[in-house]
C-alpha cells in the first residue's frame, strides 16, 4: 500500500495563459487533482471522488518548459476519507533545482461498486513532522465544515449589482474520469477560467489566481450535462479581488438544476514587473452587495484564525 505518489512532467505550451510564458492556474489545479487522485486510488485500491480542495496557495509562477514535480501524500484518514497534501514544485530543466510553486489540501472519499462510501485502511504517521501535519489537518475538519455551511447559507440573487460572469456548455466525454463523472481537476479549471474572466473584466488588465479556498464538491457532473458556472465579484482589497464561484448542472432533457461545486477564489492584477498592482475598489450598492462583502471578510477572518500548516515534510527534497 503506497501513501505517496509523485508525478513528473514538463509544462507544455498548451498549459500557458495568454501571455505565452506562465502556466495558467487552472492547469495547475488539474495537476494537483491528478496527483491526489492517483494517490487516493493507490492507497484505497478503488474508485475515489474529490470531496474538497482547500488552502490552495500559488507561491511562484510556473513557466513554459519547466520540469514539474507534483507530489501527493496521505496525511490523515477517516472511515472512508483520505486527507491528502499536494505540493507542486518547478525547476528549470538545465538546473534541476526544484522550488515550491504551490501547495494545497485535498479530501477524497473511497467508493464501492455501488458508488457508496467504502472504508479505507487507517493511516498512521511515521515521524513527528508527519504526526504534526496529520494533527493539524484533523483539527481543520470542523473549521472546514463551518466555512462550508457559512458559504452555503449565502443567497446570490438578482438583487446583487456587482460584476458577474456566466459560462454555459455541455460536459463532454473528454472531461470525465473512468467513473463517468467530470474530473475534479477539470471542474477546478473551469472555475479558474470563469473567475479570471470576471476579474479581468473588473480590473481591465491581466489577472492571476493567488488563492482558492473552500472548493466543495457537492454533486457529480455527468457526460452530456448542461454545466453552468457563475463568478461574482463580492469584495476588493487594495490589491485583491475576491470572487464567489458556483457551479451547477442538469440533464438537458430536464429543467432541474443541481448544485455541484462552490468556492471562493482570490485574484490579483499584475504590473509589468509581475507584481500585484492596486485594483479599482468595489463599492457595494445594495443590501445583498453589502452582505456578501461582509461575508468575504468573515471568510478571511476565519481562515486567518487557523493555525498555519507546514508542508516541508510533504516535499521530497
Amino acid at each position: 500500500m503506497n501513501d505517496v505518489m509523485t508525478l513528473r512532467f514538463l509544462a507544455a505550451p498548451t498549459d500557458v495563459s495568454e501571455d505565452g510564458v506562465t502556466v495558467q492556474a487552472g492547469r495547475v489545479l488539474e495537476w494537483i487533482d491528478k496527483a491526489g487522485y492517483a494517490c487516493a486510488v493507490g492507497y484505497s485500491g478503488g474508485y475515489c471522488v474529490t470531496a474538497y480542495v482547500g488552502n490552495v496557495h500559488f507561491t511562484r509562477p510556473i513557466r513554459n518548459g519547466d520540469l514539474i514535480e507534483a507530489t501527493a501524500r496521505i496525511v490523515h484518514t477517516g472511515r472512508s476519507s483520505m486527507q491528502i497534501v499536494v505540493t507542486v514544485d518547478a525547476a528549470d530543466v538545465r538546473e534541476r533545482r526544484f522550488r515550491p510553486a504551490m501547495d494545497c489540501i485535498l479530501a477524497f472519499v473511497s467508493m464501492d461498486e455501488n458508488r457508496r462510501p467504502k472504508p479505507v485502511p487507517p493511516w498512521h504517521p511515521s515521524d513527528p513532522e508527519s504526526e504534526a501535519l496529520s494533527h493539524g489537518l484533523a483539527e481543520r475538519i470542523a473549521a472546514r465544515a463551518a466555512i462550508r455551511d457559512l458559504m452555503g447559507a449565502q443567497e446570490y440573487t438578482n438583487a446583487g449589482t456587482t460584476p458577474r460572469q456566466l459560462f454555459r456548455f455541455l460536459a463532454s466525454p473528454s472531461d470525465v474520469n473512468w467513473g463517468g463523472n467530470a474530473h475534479g481537476g477539470i471542474v477546478m479549471r473551469w472555475i479558474d477560467e470563469v473567475a479570471r474572466a470576471c476579474a479581468m473584466g473588473w480590473c481591465g488588465d491581466d489577472a492571476v489566481a493567488v488563492y482558492s479556498g473552500g472548493i466543495h464538491f457537492l454533486n457529480p457532473i455527468h457526460i452530456g450535462d448542461v454545466v453552468e458556472l457563475e463568478a461574482r465579484l463580492i469584495h476588493t482589497g487594495e490589491h485583491s479581488m475576491h470572487l464567489a464561484v458556483h457551479v451547477r448542472a442538469r440533464d438537458p432533457r430536464s429543467d432541474q438544476w443541481r448544485d455541484t461545486t462552490r468556492c471562493m477564489t482570490i485574484f490579483v492584477s499584475r504590473d509589468d514587473a509581475g507584481k500585484a498592482s492596486p485594483v479599482r475598489q468595489l463599492v457595494p450598492a445594495s443590501d445583498e452587495d453589502r452582505r456578501l462583502d461582509a461575508h468575504a471578510l468573515d471568510l478571511v477572518r476565519l481562515r486567518a484564525e487557523l493555525e498555519p500548516l507546514h508542508f516541508a515534510t510533504a516535499r521530497t527534497y
